[in-house]
């Protein structure tokens, strides 16, 4: 396992990595991307970028309210942690709205090189 691997784990209590190489980041959600096909931490950047920005913005998997907030801050805290980043619901909306989904691959390649400048993002 790489360090990287290591550290999403950790930025993800109770997350883990199946058989299939699927990071699963919380099970009762079933929020999860393939780990497998990713070759170095960029592309797990990119992958935490692009499957899990609507997690942390909009994404209701619970039925109260409240269980999805705390699923909004839970799954932001963890990105933020992982990347480096201290985004709000602000960012995360843009985000996914620009990148969300795999969306736009070139485009998230850009943001994470640029070290997540979100000016990057704007006009488009």
């Amino acid at each position: 396992m790489e360090d990287y691997e290591l550290r999403l784990l950790m930025c993800f209590p109770g997350s883990f990595i199946n058989t299939s190489g699927e990071f699963i980041a919380c099970r009762e959600s079933n929020t999860y991307f393939c780990l497998a096909n990713c070759k170095d931490e960029t592309e797990v950047k990119y992958k935490v970028i692009e499957r899990l920005s609507r997690a942390a913005y909009k994404t209701e998997p619970f039925y109260r309210e409240i269980d999805n907030n705390r699923f909004h801050a839970f799954i932001s805290a963890g990105v933020n942690e992982f990347l480096g980043t201290s985004f709000g619901a602000d960012e995360w909306k843009k985000i996914y709205t620009k990148l969300g989904n795999c969306c736009n691959r070139p485009l998230t390649e850009r943001f994470v090189a640029s070290g997540y400048d979100l000016n990057i993002l704007e006009g488009l």
